[in-house]
């Protein structure tokens, strides 16, 4: 079963190689989607894939890398829809 989640990650999560943590677990679990730094200091996403692969991911990012300090993290399920592409960093 597909899961499409959007997340938004506050904290410390810029400078501390959050984004290419999240697209390398991406990448290991067979995800869709993408990841970026917001101009208010948060990072967010999208990412698409099997269920327990998006539960996972959504796992690490909840601890995010060392060096790293998530002190809010949200998701929303998002209603399948266009195809999003191989997980990436977007800037």
């Amino acid at each position: 079963m597909k899961r499409r989640v959007r997340f938004q990650v506050t904290g410390r999560v810029q400078g501390v190689a959050f984004r290419a943590t999240a697209r390398d677990a991406a990448h290991r679990l067979g995800l869709r989607g993408f990841v970026r730094n917001l101009p208010s200091g948060a990072v967010e996403g999208e990412a698409e894939g099997e269920a327990s692969a998006v539960d996972a991911f959504l796992a690490l990012c909840q601890l995010g890398p060392p060096g790293a300090r998530v002190d809010h993290f949200t998701v929303d399920d998002v209603t399948l829809g266009g195809a999003l592409p191989p997980f990436e960093i977007r800037r």
